[in-house]
């Protein structure tokens, strides 16, 4: 369709491309509002410990079960720009904070749905989204009032962060000990600047195996190589280990330029076979001189190198990671040195055992028990591929929400209890504002209530019932009241030790008012034709480039 305005002398003005099609006004924010909607309705019935998992599989076939938003909505492709806008909140609330991700998309979807009623009584879009952004700062501020301070680092306090994270997955019955092992990880490697703490999620290395079951995840005080040792006859256990990291390859390099060498007797040929032996024995030698008994190797190791360090029996293991080379540094103390003759005892590392072992069907490489190891791993196993991949996740999650807490320690009680309580004081404070702006606040206020709603529905708990009961509960002051999906009833969260970061809770809040802001003051969609329009407008014929 193209756009004509007919001029003064009535001839038409063509505007857009052939082909281009436009929605303009109500059509457009219909189209938008129910597009984000219909996202917010797909992953809705995932939310909270009741939540149903969603199966969801490729183009190639392969299936992933999840209750995770944002990898439900990665995995699903989708096509409307406004459904991509929901897709892209839940990825970036999943990046930043690394949980709330179904939450953020269930309440941006309510605050679209709550504005489309007041579109409907002609409150324009604009005063909808100012209203939306000054109780969303206002959400914040109660959330942050209300908030439990975290003293120091309050192993107990963290665990229920942990466990409270992997309580709405399948892990759920493991959580106990899997969130001792989360809790722990995090420590380890937090580090305190300036009486804040600084944790970088890559330092612990999350690795994945199928078979035996969830209770066998194990943390371990070092790292896992998903590689063998090189050589048959090199030792497979070394105690106290001195490790060499190398960045550099134990074979003869070839010269980056053409060389010819003139060889006139066998006696010549055998010299320069020896030469190269000797060059290669230098190095393990150079390497056995400092005491060295594991060396982890980036990058190639010739096979008469190999021979040499078998002989000495230095347990080797080769091409192997740049990231888990940084961590292996980090965990051992040891430098990752570029070049032998650099090499000296004091980049060494130590680990209490360096060992291959069989895991399912594969060799791995455990170095364990370093001493302050600021690099750890988590070897996660359970029943099938499929459990330890969404184990991985919720792990990731559970990590997540731990950092967030030792970066920002402060604490609200879960189970919609802190939306609930928000909700009623925004309802309190819209009476301050005047004019439209209220009508959108108490709307907000509305939407924050999807989520103990949402809780309670997929509990398979009356949602009318339960939301009465939930506001009288806290009117009389207990603010932490909430929904105990588990059992159906509500309850106080706190005695239930079900807390959330407050960090989690303020991500949700922006993402959800931004995108929602951002998908209501969308009045005009243009689209460009695919290719430059029909046949017989000037584009390509219907099949492309392939008559070509």
């Amino acid at each position: 369709m193209s756009i004509q305005q007919g001029s003064a002398g009535g001839v038409p003005v063509l505007i857009l491309k052939e082909g281009a099609t436009q929605t303009k006004g109500r059509d457009a924010q219909k189209n938008n509002i129910t597009a984000a909607k219909l996202i917010a309705e797909i992953v809705r019935s995932s939310l909270g410990p009741r939540g149903m998992d969603k199966m969801l599989v490729d183009g190639l076939g392969d299936v992933t079960i999840t209750n995770d938003g944002a990898t439900i909505l990665k995995e699903i492709d989708v096509q409307h720009p406004a459904a991509k806008m929901m897709v892209e909140i839940s990825k970036a609330t999943d990046n930043e904070v690394g949980d709330g991700t179904t939450s953020v998309v269930v309440l941006a979807g309510a605050l679209i749905e709550k504005a489309e009623d007041l579109i409907t009584k002609d409150v324009h879009p604009t005063i909808i989204v100012d209203g939306y952004r000054k109780s969303a700062l206002k959400a914040i501020d109660i959330l942050n009032k209300i908030a439990q301070k975290v003293e120091g680092n309050e192993q107990e306090s963290l665990i229920k962060i942990a466990k409270t994270s992997m309580q709405t997955k399948l892990v759920s019955k493991e959580a106990n000990e899997l969130a001792e092992n989360v809790v722990k990880a995090v420590l380890q490697v937090s580090e305190t600047f300036d009486s804040k703490n600084k944790v970088d999620i890559d330092d612990i290395k999350v690795e994945k195996k199928a078979g035996g079951s969830l209770k066998d995840t194990t943390l371990i005080q070092g790292i896992v190589l998903d590689k063998e040792v090189v050589h048959g006859g090199m030792p497979k256990r070394i105690e106290k280990s001195k490790i060499a990291l190398l960045n550099c390859a134990l074979e003869i390099e070839k010269t980056e330029f053409d060389a010819k060498i003139n060889i006139s007797s066998p006696d010549q040929m055998k010299m320069f076979l020896e030469e190269e032996n000797r060059m290669l024995k230098d190095m393990v030698e150079k390497i056995q001189s400092i005491g060295a008994n594991v060396v982890i190797c980036q990058k190639g190791i010739d096979d008469i190198a190999q021979h040499y360090l078998a002989k000495a029996d230095i347990l080797t293991v080769r091409r192997v990671k740049e990231s888990d080379m940084t961590k292996l540094a980090r965990a051992t103390g040891a430098r990752v040195v570029n070049n032998i003759d650099d090499l000296t005892s004091n980049d060494l590392g130590s680990a209490d055992l360096v060992e291959e072992r069989k895991v399912e069907t594969d060799k791995w490489v455990f170095v364990e028990g370093c001493k302050h190891p600021k690099s750890v791993t988590i070897l996660i196993r359970g029943g099938s591929q499929r459990v330890v991949d969404e184990a991985e996740r919720s792990i990731h999650d559970a990590l997540m929400v731990t950092k967030d807490v030792l970066e920002k320690p402060a604490i609200v009680a879960g189970g919609g209890s802190p939306e609930a309580y928000v909700a009623s004081k925004l309802r309190e404070w819209t009476s301050t504002l005047t004019g439209r702006e209220q009508l959108a606040a108490e709307k907000f206020a509305e939407s924050l209530e999807v989520i103990p709603i949402t809780l309670a529905e997929n509990a398979g708990m009356d949602p009318i019932d339960t939301v009465t009961d939930l506001r009288a509960k806290q009117s009389k002051g207990t603010k932490w009241v909430g929904i105990d999906a588990r059992n159906a009833k509500i309850t106080d969260m706190s005695k239930l030790d079900i807390f959330e970061p407050v960090s989690v809770k303020e991500q949700i809040i922006k993402s959800a008012t931004e995108v929602a802001s951002m998908i209501l003051r969308i009045d005009d969609v243009i689209a460009s034709s695919k290719s430059g329009g029909p046949p017989g407008g000037g584009g390509m014929p219907p099949g492309g480039m392939g008559e070509m």
